[in-house]
């Protein structure tokens, strides 16, 4: 029932969306630590491929990779205005996912009251 292309995207997409909230929380932690590199998850362009190529979206795995953003004089390259405007998208998205979920499930229910 939830196996379907749309349900599979979907589960990526908040598994993804919630890596990426992760990453941002932990970069915003360490922004004044030296040395500190930023993470960054991607998955979007795999989701997106998978989907175009007629495959399962389950295969796809958000993968988190070191920034390779310009470091400040102590080796830390924690962008904070960035990471902010990253986490409002971000959140944005990973609300309009948890809609499109509880719409589906909605007419899930529906279909099945009758």
């Amino acid at each position: 029932m939830f196996d379907d292309v749309s349900s599979s995207a979907l589960r990526v997409a908040v598994t993804g969306l919630s890596a990426r909230q992760s990453a941002i929380a932990n970069n915003i932690a360490n922004v004044e630590t030296p040395g500190f590199r930023a993470r960054k998850v991607k998955f979007e362009e795999a989701l997106q491929g998978a989907v175009a190529r007629g495959r399962s979206p389950l295969g796809v795995i958000p993968s988190e990779q070191t920034s390779l953003e310009p470091t400040r004089l102590n080796g830390n390259n924690v962008n904070l205005d960035h990471e902010t405007l990253t986490h409002l998208d971000t959140n944005m998205r990973y609300q309009l996912m948890l809609r499109a979920v509880d719409t589906k499930i909605s007419l899930l229910r529906t279909a099945i009251g009758g």
